[in-house]
């Protein structure tokens, strides 16, 4: 037993660590891009409020409406990848949101800034359900919770460093004659284009193709995702109507809602939350940055421990749990010490779960379901971004304080972490009913 089992398992750890060295580095550095394109707004707002006279409702409208173009086209981008293949349609979506991120420089006020930020959407819907769907060709479930907190690291990453450098961008004022968050846009759009021209050649669409791995290593990379694919899945094989509005998928919807609308919200208002303390551009940049730096080393190890011991509603239901009581905190504690503290608390709570999340919707969703199922979690998650951002707006406006408009970001992830408890108590029902001593999804 030992002498057949042992030469599997050094081929399953060579033939992993080749495809992770392949495409995940890469593929983070394009969502690092990504990820900058579209929340670099909140360090433009620093100077832009002001030059444009955007009030607050103004820019959250602007900021959210994003949301909704990323909704409208998120799943018919998955759809599409999948038909084209991921290579060409990743390469295309990269190239068309760096020509419109750069775009954002010629804004001129509100109606230039609501149609801009709708192209924005429309451009990048379908990155990143895109990458989770072609990650699932590549990494059997048990991997996918580490891989996929290694691949969205690069969200915490593309803040703690594009914090300072947004801030830097800034400085540039008056070069040339444009105004600091202008050369901002236009600088941090380039890479995208760049990227999106090099994934022609660094991605392969599917393991039968990667002529970059032996016939023996592909062999058993196809032959473990297929074994993958035999496993019943609580959402089966049915049309893509049926699947976008599945109870679980939509309960799911709900539980990534209370990591990435929240997220969100506090991405595109944080930089003005921390300012308001009387910071300059580069300090509110500095401290800006401390949050994402603690989540970036939190998600990989809360991810990676989530896949060691096979449990995963208790890993994504924690973190929501954190940044609920983290963000209530706020109302309480009212000082820049304090709410660096909040927000440390509550960016590592938001960003430790995704993995957990994510790996929980890749193995419950079968495989003719994944490109609808995965695109519908992510694109009603991010029409919730649109919620907390122009919400957020409304109560600074009203209230003129960003501590109640933290409110319904508290209220959401705390739903959150209620609704993956309860639909994992469900399925771990279900399952046991149908096999009495399969393994269950929440311990007792």
């Amino acid at each position: 037993m030992t002498s057949t089992r042992e030469p599997r398992s050094e081929l399953e750890a060579r033939t992993l660590r080749r495809v992770a060295a392949r495409i995940v580095p890469f593929l983070m550095a394009c969502y690092f891009v990504s990820f900058v394109d579209r929340v670099n707004l909140g360090f433009a707002a620093l100077q832009m409020v002001r030059d444009l006279n955007l009030s607050p409702s103004v820019f959250g409208l602007g900021a959210g409406i994003f949301f909704v173009s990323y909704f409208l086209f998120e799943v018919p981008s998955n759809l599409m990848l999948e038909r084209v293949g991921a290579r060409l349609w990743i390469a295309r979506i990269m190239i068309t949101w760096g020509v419109i991120a750069c775009a954002m420089a010629a804004v001129t006020g509100p109606r230039s800034l609501y149609v801009t930020r709708f192209l924005l959407g429309a451009a990048e819907a379908g990155f990143f359900p895109g990458v989770i769907l072609y990650l699932t060709y590549w990494f059997p479930a048990e991997y996918r919770a580490r891989i996929i907190g290694l691949f969205t690291v690069a969200i915490p990453v593309s803040s703690f460093l594009g914090s300072p450098i947004s801030a830097a961008l800034l400085g540039t004022d008056g070069l040339l004659g444009l105004r600091g968050w202008q050369w901002m846009f236009v600088v941090e759009a380039v890479p995208a284009v760049l990227l999106g021209i090099a994934c022609l050649g660094v991605l392969t669409d599917r393991p039968a193709e990667a002529s970059w791995l032996d016939v023996e290593e592909r062999a058993w990379l196809q032959a473990r995702l297929a074994s993958d694919t035999t496993r019943a899945k609580p959402v089966g094989s049915s049309s893509t109507w049926r699947t976008l509005w599945n109870p679980h998928v939509l309960v799911l919807s709900v539980v990534l809602s209370g990591s990435t609308a929240v997220s969100s919200g506090l991405q595109l208002w944080q930089p003005q939350i921390i300012k308001s303390y009387g910071l300059t551009n580069m300090q509110t940049g500095l401290l800006n940055s401390i949050p994402f730096a603690l989540a970036s080393i939190v998600m990989i190890w809360w991810g990676g421990r989530s896949d060691r011991s096979g449990e995963r509603i208790w890993h994504a239901s924690l973190p929501l749990l954190l940044t609920a009581f983290g963000l209530a905190a706020a109302l309480v504690f009212d000082s820049l010490p304090a709410i660096v503290v909040i927000l440390c608390l509550a960016v590592v709570g938001i960003y430790a779960g995704k993995g957990p999340v994510w790996a929980v919707s890749t193995e419950w969703l079968s495989a003719s379901t994944a490109a609808a199922g995965i695109a519908q979690i992510n694109a009603l998650s991010n029409l919730a971004g649109f919620g907390t951002t122009y919400v957020m707006g409304i109560i600074k406006d009203a209230t003129d304080s960003f501590t109640l408009a933290l409110i319904p970001l508290v209220g959401l992830s705390g739903v959150a972490a209620v609704a993956i408890l309860l639909i994992g108590r469900r399925e771990r029902s279900r399952v046991h009913s149908n096999v009495g001593d399969a393994k269950p999804l929440v311990p007792m």
